[in-house]
């Protein structure tokens, strides 16, 4: 697939998927005779996988991270489950902050029901 496919499969402009190559966020992207990306099957798992970690909040350094203990191969099986272990607490923990936010707001939104019903009956 060129880049431009790519880009509007995963909803992932050109220079960003560019800039995951550059940065080690996916492997090499294989290229045809004229030098042109052609993205295979495991560049694009790759770019999945990216996208969902990207969508939860993993920091771009951790993911690096993780690709170059993969490219490591079996030997690295206990670092990477540690350092997802570690990108899920993180997770966990701003879900919590989000949640609370939900709540605040929640009730904000309840208060401004209640006045704008009172303001209602006095007319």
């Amino acid at each position: 697939m060129t880049i431009a496919e790519v880009s509007k499969r995963y909803d992932i402009s050109p220079d960003t998927l560019r800039y995951y190559e550059r940065v080690g966020l996916i492997p090499p992207v294989p290229r045809n005779a004229n030098g042109i990306r052609n993205y295979d099957e495991a560049s694009c798992s790759w770019i999945e996988l990216i996208k969902c970690f990207r969508s939860a909040g993993v920091q771009v350094e951790a993911l690096i991270e993780y690709r170059q203990l993969y490219e490591q191969g079996d030997s690295t099986l206990y670092a990477r489950k540690q350092l997802l272990l570690g990108q899920r607490e993180l997770l966990r923990e701003r879900i919590s902050e989000l949640n609370a936010s939900l709540e605040k707001l929640d009730k904000k939104l309840k208060w401004y029901d209640d006045v704008i019903s009172e303001s209602k009956k006095e007319c």
